[in-house]
């Protein structure tokens, strides 16, 4: 198995950043509330938004629209995914 580290301070892969975005973390700072990654020297930030891209983010775009709803029940729905447990 070829790790990809992208915060070495909390041993955190380029593929749980990649799972978070896809459970709909679409910031940095959003990675680093799920992770912590980016929260000690900050230098992986920059990787962190490599990673993330300029794409569209569905959380934003509900956000924007004034589904807040929807954005709160993702939130609550990936706090609850086991795959996101474990690889935190």
């Amino acid at each position: 198995m070829n790790r990809v580290y992208v915060c070495s301070c909390f041993g955190i892969t380029d593929k749980q950043v990649k799972e978070h975005a896809a459970a709909g973390a679409c910031t940095p700072r959003q990675i680093a509330s799920a992770t912590k990654a980016g929260t000690d020297c900050g230098s992986c930030v920059r990787t962190i938004q490599g990673i993330l891209g300029r794409g569209a983010c569905p959380r934003r775009e509900l956000v924007e629209k004034g589904d807040a709803v929807s954005v709160l029940a993702a939130d609550t729905e990936a706090a609850r995914s086991p795959e996101l447990a474990e690889a935190a």
